[in-house]
């Protein structure tokens, strides 16, 4: 029996999770990790998920500026409750919150455009905000990595994502012919992507909530890293944090599992940071954010829209997205 595409996808996901979570414990002293999770201090711990926490009140409010630029009137609230019910579907549900974020804005009456337009806008700022941070961090970044291939990488990356969006913001000024050459989905998509970065009123708002989104994550690093007490020091967490994150980001992992604790492991060793340590503070930041999820499940047991949903209405919802005309 062939597998459908999207289950062959998720499978390999589990695979790559899984696979990268056995290399890495098969290389540690599994009795100092379970040491180190007992031991953390329960005071930084619990700070930890608060700030994971109030990090859905910033995304919420990065997103809702993002629609509001595409001319959805959402309300705050109502957008916070989409918002962390996606936190749980991303721990539960392999299509992912994304999915059901653009299946409830559909309930909610949101065309498929500004629907769809709103989700990759959101995750396009994010990435943009994720390269002004490398960016500002790469000077003492570049006396922590002897490896220059690793630095040329990180060139690569901050100088596609600068392109990226001189391309959004100047799409007006291209030559006729060569936005005639650009499929016209495209364009179209891009000018509704662009509409947020161009926006005049509550423009430096959303920036801000994009970059401090990413500044939640590294500080909450810096605090479980403090309850582990492994000598990371606050420049260390800015500076190799965000390597994680970008590393995170990649959709080869569900929920970033395995991925994110290889990435944390090679990163915070830049820094000194033992390797049983670094994978402590990946798992305890992983913990936190399913702590967070599963908050948001208990959001949507009362939602209304929960009587009308089923995990095959998301992965529809999904199919119809990547097909959608803008």
């Amino acid at each position: 029996m062939k597998l459908p595409a999207k289950a062959l996808v998720t499978l390999v996901k589990f695979a790559v999770s899984i696979g990268i979570l056995v290399l890495l414990l098969r290389t540690q002293d599994l009795s100092s990790l379970q040491a180190d999770l007992l031991a953390v201090k329960l005071h930084m711990l619990a700070l930890a998920v608060l700030l994971l926490f109030a990090q859905t009140f910033v995304l919420c409010h990065r997103w809702i500026l993002i629609l509001r630029a595409m001319s959805v009137p959402m309300g705050w609230l109502p957008g916070w409750r989409i918002l962390i019910i996606s936190t749980f579907f991303n721990q539960v549900l392999p299509a992912g919150g994304d999915a059901v974020r653009i299946w409830m804005l559909r309930r909610n009456g949101v065309q498929w455009s500004q629907t769809i337009g709103s989700i990759v806008a959101d995750r396009f700022l994010g990435l943009l905000a994720l390269g002004f941070i490398l960016l500002a961090g790469l000077p003492f970044l570049l006396a922590r990595v002897p490896d220059n291939s690793l630095l040329f990488a990180i060139a690569i990356i901050l100088s596609a994502a600068c392109l990226g969006a001189i391309a959004l913001v100047t799409l007006d000024w291209w030559p006729p012919r060569v936005i005639a050459a650009v499929p016209s989905r495209v364009v179209q998509f891009a000018m509704l992507v662009r509409a947020p970065l161009l926006a005049a009123e509550g423009r430096a708002m959303l920036i801000g909530s994009a970059i401090a989104v990413h500044l939640i994550t590294v500080a909450t690093c810096y605090v479980l890293a403090i309850g582990l007490q492994a000598p990371l020091s606050a420049l260390d967490a800015f500076v190799l944090v965000p390597l994680v994150i970008l590393s995170s980001a990649i959709p080869i992992s569900i929920g970033g599992w395995g991925v994110r604790e290889g990435a944390m492991v090679a990163a915070l060793g830049l820094a000194g940071i033992a390797a049983d340590k670094a994978l402590a503070i990946s798992v305890l930041l992983g913990l936190g954010a399913l702590i967070v999820g599963l908050f948001g499940g208990l959001v949507w047991l009362i939602a209304p829209e929960r009587a009308s949903f089923s995990p095959d209405q998301a992965r529809t919802i999904t199919e119809r997205a990547d097909a959608a005309p803008v």
